[in-house]
């Protein structure tokens, strides 16, 4: 990625304090932007701060949970004290939570809407006038979960869902403002450790390190997100499995739950 796509570009990058966030914020600092940091862990914003910097990208952090309307706004008037502009906003934030629905305690559900569906409308809503004047991106961090419904993701994979059809309405409504909208649908990628989701009884659950069949790397969704961004593109699906997945759905989805109940194992193991 040529580094001179990226110089003089503020990017916000949401939940980026580890994980997927982290990886984007490093590969955007190091192509050339300033990087707002954001998560709701200051300890780890402040580690992953001094890691950027470390490596001469110019950056800072803002502490503050997206998915309260006030937050987000807070953290769009942080950026543009700080740097003056904002070119690129990336929505990574996000939850997932493990279990059937009948099983759910409402909480859960509760969360992974907050975060996923909430944490994403309020910092673009707030962002809006800044990137209609710089023309500037606004990518959503999204998965294979929001092509067809998963057992034992429900709330997860309509969360991605509601988000697929809020990208699609958006990108119609900022046409004439020239704002590109990228959506990013995200195969299954390695995880930091000790990563959690939220359990049936909306307890914290630490997940079992990913090894088995093809596990994305994190730079590898990060470098994807650079891409969308660079051609402007409206959307990647990311592996050949996912694309087909998507192909499928569209021209027969009864197929594709014929699928995912034959491998309704596969699901189980993959959410210890």
């Amino acid at each position: 990625m040529a580094k001179k796509s990226f110089v003089n570009k503020v990017a916000i990058v949401t939940g980026s304090s580890r994980g997927i966030g982290h990886a984007i914020a490093l590969a955007l600092g190091k192509a050339g932007a300033k990087v707002v940091l954001n998560g709701r862990d200051e300890d780890r914003l402040r580690e992953v701060k001094s890691q950027l910097q470390a490596q001469q990208i110019e950056t800072t952090y803002f502490k503050g949970d997206v998915s309260n309307a006030q937050e987000a706004k807070d953290l769009i008037a942080f950026a543009l004290h700080h740097y003056g502009q904002i070119d690129l906003l990336i929505n990574n934030v996000g939850v997932s939570s493990r279990g059937n629905l009948a099983d759910l305690d409402p909480s859960v559900i509760e969360q992974v809407f907050k975060s996923n569906v909430f944490g994403t409308i309020f910092p673009t809503q707030a962002a809006l006038p800044s990137l209609r004047q710089t023309k500037g991106s606004i990518i959503f961090i999204s998965s294979l979960a929001g092509i067809h419904g998963l057992p034992g993701l429900s709330p997860y994979s309509a969360s991605k869902m509601a988000l697929t059809s809020f990208v699609e309405s958006l990108r119609i409504e900022e046409n004439a403002h020239q704002v590109h909208i990228g959506q990013l649908q995200v195969a299954m990628t390695e995880i930091v450790h000790n990563k959690e989701v939220l359990a049936a009884d909306g307890s914290k659950q630490v997940l079992a390190p990913r090894h088995k069949g093809k596990v994305l790397s994190m730079q590898e969704v990060a470098q994807d997100c650079l891409e969308l961004i660079v051609k402007r593109s409206s959307k990647k699906t990311q592996t050949f499995i996912g694309q087909l997945n998507s192909l499928f759905n569209r021209i027969s989805p009864l197929l594709v739950e014929k699928i995912l109940l034959k491998n309704l194992h596969r699901f189980k193991e993959n959410s210890k």
